[in-house]
């Protein structure tokens, strides 16, 4: 019979038969061991009992045996234990560590010959270079408390819309709790397919936990870190609206969210290999059916049916489901050009002077927009398709606004203003096909009252008007020689304004034509 070594309860048997005095041979045979082997344990055993500590220092003392020589390559490789330490696990800041290939070749050149078999080995065993590190099972959180959420590539598949074959994503939401678990395919990994993905999970569900923990993707999180991560503002606006708070795993330490992350094969494996999808809406039905059909298994850790288990429960201790779908946000920066405007998706939209060249952050949803200049809410407006633009004209400086609008009708209204005459022939001046190659005299209209007065411009107007002279630089230069005029009588004496109170000024009911009791004078 070849040598092996006997379990703890087998040497109890061989010192309790010991003890009942039985000699070796019988021992032997009745528990089928060697006698040599047999009477290994009963000499280290002497004169103690078969009590559990004499059972122990027994197998110590048998079993115990010297470890072997070590082979020569392996003496060789222990001489330079220090430097092959330094290479694989540097100590200096800043150093990167080598890979074992690249040591091989390195003590090659030093003349040591060893295989790379052996240095693999020697490196495991005396510097526990990729030695599995113990994990701590941590305990599962309370009902309703938590979900972990990890996106995994599926395979490819045709996209009926394209006609080209694309990676299929899916996105894997598991309660921690009661390891009910939903996926959802996607071509892509954004924010908006995120919050979709997990909105048909909530649904699915039936409610929605107090927290998400997610992994490091860009749709997610701008920057990774342990203590400190940044998540991303449409994804916080996500979390807002639902009521969740986010919690991240840190960058490659997959065992943060072990309950997702061992989910991921499993979905792969057992929904998506040997299927054959039609579309993404197809490969869709069929993860949720896969997820109500054999997802919902009694599960090997809780030993418990995954669905009986959450609607007993955990069901109650969930957030209600959201009845609308989020529409995702666009956060972007965006600079105030000087005139007045900002680009954001290839719309215009504009904001105070005061604002003008300053950069501010932009929240862009399917019907408004939302302008901040740190935590201020500087302008709302109504989102507009590409190359439209919305402008509001008191963002712009006082007097400045008409000049934004640029409308017909605005001109008309402002020389109505100033004069009958002069809104009339602002109309027969813009009652044209292309009425805007003569808004630039409608303007000059316009300065030409501020200068000369409303009143002289009016008469003017009305004088044009009668002769059916539609021009305003002739308007102008009526009004130049008119006042040129005036200036020349003045200064020769034969115009004389009159003193605003005139001492001899006749009462008006000195013209009267009517007599005191309302008849004709003779």
């Amino acid at each position: 019979m070849s040598y092996r070594e006997l379990t703890m309860i087998e040497v109890k048997e061989v010192l309790r038969r010991r003890e009942a005095g039985q000699g070796l041979r019988e021992i032997a045979r009745e528990t089928g061991l060697d006698r040599k082997t047999v009477r290994r344990y009963v000499q280290a055993a002497a004169d103690g009992g078969s009590g559990e500590a004499s059972v122990q220092h027994v197998v110590h003392e048998v079993q115990a045996r010297a470890l072997p020589e070590p082979s020569e390559p392996r003496k060789l490789l222990s001489e330079h234990r220090e430097k092959i330490s330094q290479w694989l696990q540097p100590t200096k800041r800043g150093a990167r560590a080598l890979r074992l290939s690249k040591v091989h070749v390195l003590l090659h050149r030093q003349g040591v010959q060893v295989t790379y078999a052996t240095l693999c080995r020697w490196a495991h065993d005396e510097l526990d270079f990729r030695e599995r590190k113990p994990t701590v099972r941590i305990d599962d959180p309370e009902p309703g408390q938590e979900a972990q959420v990890d996106f995994g590539k599926m395979g490819m598949i045709t996209d009926a819309q394209s006609g080209r074959t694309r990676a299929l994503w899916c996105l894997v939401v598991t309660l921690s709790f009661s390891r009910m678990q939903f996926a959802w395919a996607s071509f892509e990994q954004t924010t908006e397919a995120v919050c979709e993905g997990l909105d048909a999970a909530w649904a699915f569900f039936g409610g929605i936990p107090a927290r998400v923990l997610i992994d490091n993707t860009k749709a997610m999180i701008t920057t990774p870190d342990a203590t400190a991560p940044r998540v991303t503002d449409a994804f916080a606006d996500y979390a807002q609206a639902r009521g969740v708070f986010v919690d991240t795993a840190r960058v490659r330490h997959p065992k943060d969210k072990a309950r997702v992350e061992n989910q991921v094969p499993f979905v792969r494996e057992s929904w998506f290999d040997g299927e054959h999808f039609v579309d993404l809406q197809d490969a869709r039905r069929s993860a949720e059916q896969w997820c109500r059909i054999v997802a919902e298994r009694v599960h090997g850790t809780t030993q418990q049916v995954v669905r009986e288990h959450y609607e007993r429960e955990e069901k109650a201790a969930m957030l209600p489901a959201p009845s609308s779908r989020f529409d995702v946000p666009l956060w972007t920066e965006a600079k105030v050009h000087p005139d007045h405007h900002l680009q954001v998706q290839r719309a215009l939209y504009s904001v105070p002077t005061r604002y003008i060249g300053r950069t501010v952050r932009v929240r862009s949803d399917q019907s408004v927009v939302r302008i901040y200049l740190g935590g201020e809410l500087i302008k709302m407006h109504a989102r507009q398709a590409p190359g439209k633009r919305a402008t509001d004209p008191s963002d712009y400086p006082p007097g400045k606004d008409a000049y934004a609008t640029r409308t017909v009708t605005g001109i008309i209204e402002r020389a109505k203003k100033q004069g009958e005459h002069v809104g009339h022939y602002t109309e027969r001046l813009l009652d044209r096909a292309l009425p805007w190659t003569t808004m630039r005299q409608g303007y000059q209209l316009l300065r030409l009252c501020d200068t000369y007065g409303a009143a002289k411009v009016d008469a003017v107007c009305e004088r044009a008007l009668d002769f059916g002279v539609i021009d305003v630089p002739r308007i102008a230069r009526m009004l130049k020689q008119a006042l040129r005029a005036e200036d020349d009588a003045e200064q020769r004496g034969k115009l004389r304004k009159l003193p605003e109170a005139p001492r001899f000024a006749r009462d008006a009911a000195q013209y009267s034509t009517l007599s005191k009791r309302g008849e004709d004078k003779p």
